[in-house]
Order: C-alpha cells, then structure tokens, then sequence
C-alpha cells in the first residue's frame, strides 16, 4: 500500500457542519508526521493550523492523498483535478446521498487512521470527456469541453422544452429522438442523475456506459448500456431551434446549435478512489438507497 505523507484537504464552502469536521481533522493530523495543503477556497474556512495553501488545480503538484470534507458534489468537482495524476482521494460524507464520500463525520480519525495505516481498498473510476464538433458552417474542428466523473448531459437549458437529435455508438446509427435529452452516465454516475431518469444501477466496476433519454416520446426509448469503450456521437438536429446545453456533472459548459456533433468517450486516467476498511457497494446501496437489511434467522 502507498504511503502517504501530503494530504490535501477540500471543504464544501456553505455548509454548517464542513467547517467544524475541517477543523477537527486538522487537529487530528496536526499530531501526524505529515505536511498539510488546503486549498485557496477552502483556506477561506480554516486557518490557524500549520497547513500551507494552494490553488484548487494544483493540488495533485503537491499532494499525495486528497481528503475531501462534504458531499459527492465536491467531491466530482476535485476529481476533475487530480485524476489525470492518479493521486487517489477520499471522503467525509457531509452531504446527502455520499456514494463517494464513506466516513462518517463522527468515525474520521479511526477512517483515516485506517488509511494512513495502509488499511483500505482502491476503486478505479474512469470518467468520460467531451468534445463538440461545430456545424461546419462555424467550424469544424473539435473543441474539448471537459470531463465528467458522472455524467455527460445533453438538455434544452429550458423546462417543458423538447429537443431533437440523433444518436450513434461507434458510428453505427442507434437511433433519432425527441426528447427532453440524454444522459450519459459512468457507473458512477448511474446512481446520480441517471437513477433519477429511470436509469439502472450498475456496479462500479463495470466497464460500460449507460444511455439514458430523459422524458422521451416515445414508450419504446429506454435506458441502453454499452461497451464503456464506445463511441458515443450526438448529433443535434439540422432543424433544432432551441440551443441545447451540454453539462458535465451538472455544470454546463456549452451551448449547442443546430448540426452540432458531442462526441463522448472514455477518459485514459481514471480517479484513483479509496475507501476505508470493510466498504463494499452492496453495503453503501443499503445505506443510502434504503434497501432491506439481512433477515433475522435462528442460526444467526
């Protein structure tokens, strides 16, 4: 197991219980061989420890293990910075749901004690990259819009607004489509905004891709799942009025026009994520989806 001597530590701004685990985990690692970074954004929470600072995008220059405090949503926007350089990241879970946050607030110094003993597992989860290829009649060359641990989204930006576009999978045409979008979706993502839409769930370490069409029109559209090395290519309808936008996990990035083409892979680097001791997916779907736990039985 690697050994870890700098930690960075990421806070979701805004929320009343990140500051007071945030401190609390500094002074837990202020008695550690260690050296602390935080983040320029989460400096802003806490100071007064010894930790030095950083930008948010650098800190995978100096860090080999980043602790984010709060929900997924942090923690998807930090993937986004470290992945490409394999450092692996945790969480505490100071959000809702938390399928990528595990320890508890309370249980933090036994989870990351645990950690920095070597006790824990790695998940690899790769994440997709976007790029669009414009009407020719603006231009025709890709332009890389981002990356997404979740999902890849194409939606009308409006309520009630249906959108039409065309659907491909490593060139083979799929299907066209109006809708109110379609989610592309990791397994990661498939507990997200996916489920939402009607969606499976799907292991994490699975090596497909999920297509979910969000409020199609049309009963036989459902959720499709792929090869996660596939090619998918969107391509937004030549009669579109509307300028569909493009998230990627829920930040949106670019507004498409008609005859526009979102080509959607797989990214080369996965997030290295860790987990504490004894987590296992099947265990934190009982948690956070309410599934039924083991029956009670004499020879128990």
């Amino acid at each position: 197991m690697a050994e870890f001597n700098n930690i960075g530590l990421v806070g979701r701004p805004g929320h009343a219980g990140v500051v007071d685990t945030l401190r609390r985990l500094l002074d837990f690692l202020s008695g550690k061989d260690l050296t602390v970074f935080v983040d320029d954004l989460t400096a802003v929470l806490v100071s007064g420890h010894g930790q030095k600072q950083c930008q948010r995008a650098e800190l995978s220059k100096f860090c080999d293990l980043v602790i984010v405090v709060g929900g997924d949503g942090s923690m998807l926007n930090v993937a986004k910075f470290v992945a490409s350089d394999q450092v692996p990241v945790i969480g505490i879970n100071r959000g809702r749901l938390g399928f990528l946050t595990d320890i508890l607030p309370d249980e933090l110094e036994e989870g990351i004690t645990a950690v920095l003993d070597g006790s824990y597992s790695v998940d690899s989860r790769f994440l997709l990259e976007v790029v669009v290829r414009a009407n020719s009649s603006k231009n025709s060359e890709d332009h890389h819009l981002g990356s997404a641990l979740n999902d890849v989204v194409l939606h009308p930006g409006k309520a009630a607004q249906i959108i039409k576009f065309e659907l491909f999978v490593d060139g083979i045409f799929v299907y066209s489509l109006d809708s109110d979008g379609l989610i592309v979706a990791t397994p990661t993502g498939s507990t997200a905004y996916a489920l939402s839409a009607g969606g499976p769930i799907m292991h994490p370490g699975l090596n497909a891709v999920v297509l979910v069409p969000m409020y199609p029109h049309s009963l036989g559209n459902r959720p499709i799942v792929v090869d996660g090395d596939s090619e998918i290519r969107i391509v937004v309808s030549s009669q579109e009025t509307l300028e569909p936008q493009v998230s990627c996990d829920g930040q949106v990035l670019y507004a498409a026009s008609a005859g526009d083409e979102l080509i959607v892979r797989k990214k080369d680097v996965p997030l290295k994520l860790i987990h504490p001791p004894k987590h296992t997916f099947y265990q934190a779907c009982r948690s956070k989806l309410g599934w039924g736990s083991r029956l009670v039985r004499d020879d128990d």
